[in-house]
C-alpha cells in the first residue's frame, strides 16, 4: 500500500500541461475543484469527468500512475457510497436489516464518489506535472500579495514544497523500517485493530527520529548554501505567461460558464 501513495511525486515530461505556468495550473485547479462540488446534475458532472479524462491525455502521464494515486484511498470511496445508500431517503429498493437502499441513495452515493475521485485525479496532475522548484515559485507569487501586510510568502512557499517533496522520501523509510521490524518477527497484518495499531508503534518512534534528523541535514545544507529567507532572493528562471496559457484561461471561463449553466 505504501508503494500506490504517488502523492509529491513528480512525472517529467514536454506535454502541453507539463508547459503551462505553474501559477496558472494552481489557479485553474482551484476553480476545477471548487467547480466540482458545484455539479449537481449528470451532464455537469460528466462534463467535468470529460475534463479530468481529457487533461490526463495531454499530460501522457501514465494511466497506471494516476490509477495508483486512487488505490490507498479506494476503501474511504467505498464506505461513502455505503453510506449514502443506507442514509439517502427516497424510493425504497430493498431492505438490509434494518436499513433501506433507496434508489436515490445509489445516484447520491455514485456521484459523491465520483467528486471524491476528480478531485484526487486533479490534485495528482499538478504534482505529476509540476516540479517542486516550479510549484515553490508558483505558491511563492501567489502569495506575494500578502507580503504588503506581513504574510512571509516565500518561507510558506518553501515549507510547502518541502513537506510535499519529503512525503515519498517519508514513505520509503517507513517502507524499510516496516521491512525491517517484519524479519525481527513483527507481525502488522493480523489480529484485532487494537494489536496492530499496537505493532506499529515501533516503527512511529524510528521514523519521527529519521524526520528529524533528514530536518536537521537540510538546514544545514540550506545554511551551508548561505540561505537566509526569502529577503532579496531571485530566480534563475522567472515564470512568464505564454499564449498556451492565455488559451487555458480562455477554455476555463467557457468551461465554468456551461458547468454553472448545467447545474
Amino acid at each position: 500500500m505504501l508503494s500506490d501513495i504517488t502523492i509529491g511525486q513528480y512525472f517529467p515530461g514536454n506535454s502541453i500541461l507539463h508547459r503551462l505556468d505553474p501559477r496558472t495550473k494552481v489557479v485553474l485547479l482551484f476553480f476545477y475543484l471548487v467547480l466540482i462540488f458545484l455539479c449537481k446534475s449528470g451532464i455537469s458532472y460528466g462534463v467535468m469527468t470529460a475534463l479530468t479524462a481529457a487533461l490526463v491525455l495531454l499530460s501522457k502521464v501514465p494511466m497506471r500512475m494516476m490509477l495508483r494515486s486512487l488505490k490507498p484511498l479506494w476503501w474511504i470511496i467505498l464506505f461513502t457510497f455505503v453510506v449514502h445508500i443506507f442514509s439517502t431517503p427516497g424510493e425504497e429498493l430493498c431492505k438490509v436489516a434494518f436499513l433501506s437502499v433507496t434508489a436515490e441513495g445509489i445516484v447520491e452515493g455514485f456521484y459523491i464518489c465520483l467528486r471524491l475521485v476528480l478531485l484526487i485525479l486533479l490534485s495528482s496532475l499538478l504534482t505529476f506535472t509540476t516540479s517542486p522548484l516550479k510549484l515553490t515559485d508558483a505558491m511563492e507569487a501567489l502569495l506575494s500579495p500578502g507580503k504588503r501586510v506581513g504574510v512571509p510568502a516565500h518561507e510558506l512557499a518553501m515549507m510547502m514544497t518541502i513537506a510535499l517533496r519529503f512525503v515519498p522520501t517519508l514513505i520509503q523509510e517507513t517502507d524499510r523500517i516496516m521491512k525491517a521490524q517484519q524479519s525481527r518477527g513483527a507481525d502488522f497484518m493480523t489480529g484485532s485493530i487494537m494489536k496492530r495499531m499496537q505493532a506499529f508503534v515501533p516503527v512511529l518512534v524510528p521514523l519521527f527520529l529519521s524526520a528529524f534528523r533528514r530536518a536537521d541535514d537540510l538546514a544545514m545544507a540550506m545554511e551551508a548554501r548561505c540561505y537566509r529567507g526569502g529577503e532579496g532572493r531571485t530566480q534563475m528562471k522567472a515564470l512568464k505567461i505564454t499564449s498556451i496559457d492565455y488559451v487555458a484561461w480562455s477554455f476555463s471561463i467557457l468551461l465554468i460558464a456551461a458547468v454553472l449553466a448545467l447545474r
